[in-house]
């Protein structure tokens, strides 16, 4: 009877630890994206003049995709950084399990924002109108990085989430089927004609 009732997984305890350790190192990662997307996103070029003795600053290319281009370089990052992720978290920790998911989403979301915030304290100033008279009039400079839509921050826990479940669903352990019988070996024992065993 004991067997019946053994524990499936490593337990509960176990799991909480371990699904800890995965957010932290998840959200640690995200130095590195921070440090990616400073040094691969474009660069919006900005322009400063004097107005009525006062400065102001706006885009030297008012058509320019550059802000464009810096929210989708942090996106497609996020989603690498989600792929990754999810396949080093499956590979270290061959099963499923809700509190590992919820590590993997709150590490990726975590880490989304630590590279946002790194990647905004490495690149240029967020005072402007301060570049702007630091470099001169009509000189062009640029401008500080910064997501226009928020909403890129769920690229990596949802691309993780989904990478995870996808792998834990095609290469997870599998479950026993409870309404299969069992096998010739573990119910009665095979018997030929008039009862006697098979040779």
């Amino acid at each position: 009877m004991s067997g019946s009732y053994e524990q499936d997984g490593p337990g509960m305890k176990t799991e909480v630890r371990e699904a800890a350790v995965v957010a932290v190192v998840v959200a640690f990662f995200g130095a590195l994206l921070g440090v990616l997307w400073w040094w691969l996103a474009p660069s919006v070029p900005l322009v400063g003049d004097v107005v009525d003795k006062s400065w102001v600053v706006y885009f030297k290319d008012s058509e320019g995709e550059q802000a464009v281009g810096v929210d989708g370089t942090f996106t497609l990052l996020a989603l690498a950084f989600g792929l990754v992720s999810a396949v080093g978290v499956f590979l270290w920790r061959r099963r499923g399990g809700v509190p590992l998911v919820v590590a993997l989403a709150v590490g990726g979301f975590l880490g989304s924002l630590l590279a946002w915030r790194v990647g905004v304290w490495l690149g240029p100033t967020e005072d402007v109108i301060a570049h702007a008279q630091e470099v001169g009039k009509g000189v062009t400079f640029s401008a500080p990085l910064k997501l226009g839509a928020k909403g890129v921050w769920l690229a990596w826990p949802l691309a993780a989430l989904v990478v995870h479940l996808g792998l834990t669903a095609l290469f997870g352990p599998r479950d026993a089927d409870p309404y299969q019988g069992p096998g010739p070996s573990e119910g009665h024992q095979q018997t030929g004609p008039y009862g006697v065993p098979p040779a």
